[in-house]
């Protein structure tokens, strides 16, 4: 089963659009590393951790090598986060693992390595090909995106032309 390495603002996109369950049922494993979900999920609560955990998510301590390697790739990369730099490192070190973010530099640096990227506007398109939602619910998750102000990471061309794809497929149904 191929692996997704997912930062932190995917899945808190996910959480605020509900799509996080039916995300973490897609025939992935789905990895978070541990820096990042005890230090950056800090919104998410205790229970919601759980749940997280119980609908599959798996945490990864990276090992000595990982963390010596963290600390190289943020000396080559000052304006990647210590927690970006963590996913990064996961990410390369599990071979054709998939890297989910939405931070563009975060992006453009895994590109480089040859590790796959991708962002949350894949992953919904991965849970309609799985059907984990209905096609209503993810229109309303992409009208969310559009129109809350806090989800900046988002291309405004990309997210109207994915709402432009799903409505039709809303009608049809």
């Amino acid at each position: 089963m191929q692996i997704i390495i997912s930062d932190t603002s995917c899945l808190i996109d996910l959480r605020k659009s509900s799509l996080l369950k039916a995300f973490l049922k897609l025939p992935y494993e789905i990895v978070i590393p541990n820096t990042l979900f005890e230090e950056e999920l800090l919104k998410f609560s205790e229970h919601e951790k759980i749940s997280l955990l119980d609908d599959g998510l798996k945490v990864l301590d990276l090992p000595g090598a990982g963390v010596l390697r963290v600390i190289k790739i943020e000396a080559d990369f000052p304006a990647l986060s210590i927690h970006d730099c963590f996913a990064f490192a996961l990410a390369e070190s599990i071979q054709d693992s998939i890297l989910l973010t939405g931070d563009g530099l975060l992006r453009t640096v895994a590109t480089k390595h040859q590790i796959e990227v991708h962002g949350v506007l894949w992953a919904i398109d991965e849970i309609h090909k799985a059907e984990t939602a209905k096609v209503s619910e993810l229109l309303d998750a992409l009208k969310l995106f559009e129109s809350d102000p806090t989800i900046f990471r988002l291309p405004n061309r990309d997210l109207k032309a994915f709402i432009r794809r799903y409505t039709p497929l809303v009608t049809k149904k």
